[in-house]
């Protein structure tokens, strides 16, 4: 399994010790939820991106992409996630949460964690085309804003571009048959 530069699978003579280890697992764990969370969205055909909210070790809010179902352009699953959570929590304001998301958030995203004074970020793959976090805009960065957000990126990244490469791919074959059918 390819693994990103600076993450790797601890040996059966580790143990769990050291929060680096302990942190990096977990990240993993979380990781994994919001992979499922994102096979959800690409089975109602969505775009393939899940996410999870958790604090002090427990999932508060979970959610997945719904634009088209839900005819709702700020449903992405940051916000489904982040609205889940504040809703249980009964605060919007979350302070010791971390999201964690198969993809690096677009602008929007970004904004709601600087709002709802997320702790800390992680996501999986970057997103060359939308990412506002490291890829373009680095919208969590900059000197006006009042809040924080800490980043982790990477992680289990191959699995989570992997799920977003064959949702397109499954989508432009959609096309190619639509277009074929068309022509007779």
């Amino acid at each position: 399994m390819c693994r990103a530069n600076h993450r790797r699978r601890l040996s059966g003579n580790e143990r769990l010790c050291g929060d680096e280890v302990t942190t990096e697992l977990a990240d993993e764990v979380y990781m994994e939820q919001a992979l499922l969370l994102a096979q959800q969205a690409y089975s109602c055909d969505e775009v393939p991106v899940g996410a999870v909210v958790v604090v002090d070790g427990s999932i508060v809010g979970e959610g997945w992409n719904r634009p088209v179902s839900s005819c709702d352009p700020t449903a992405h699953a940051e916000l489904v996630a982040l609205r889940d959570a504040a809703l249980r929590l009964g605060n919007y304001r979350l302070s010791n949460a971390t999201l964690y998301v198969t993809i690096e958030p677009c602008t929007m995203c970004a904004g709601a964690l600087v709002h709802a004074r997320v702790k800390r970020l992680v996501y999986g793959a970057k997103e060359p085309k939308s990412g506002a976090v490291d890829s373009n805009c680095h919208a969590l960065q900059g000197t006006h804003l009042n809040h924080r957000v800490l980043v982790s990126a990477g992680v289990l990244d191959s699995r989570c571009a992997q799920l977003m490469s064959s949702f397109f791919a499954m989508r432009r074959q959609q096309k190619k048959e639509i277009t074929r059918k068309n022509k007779y």
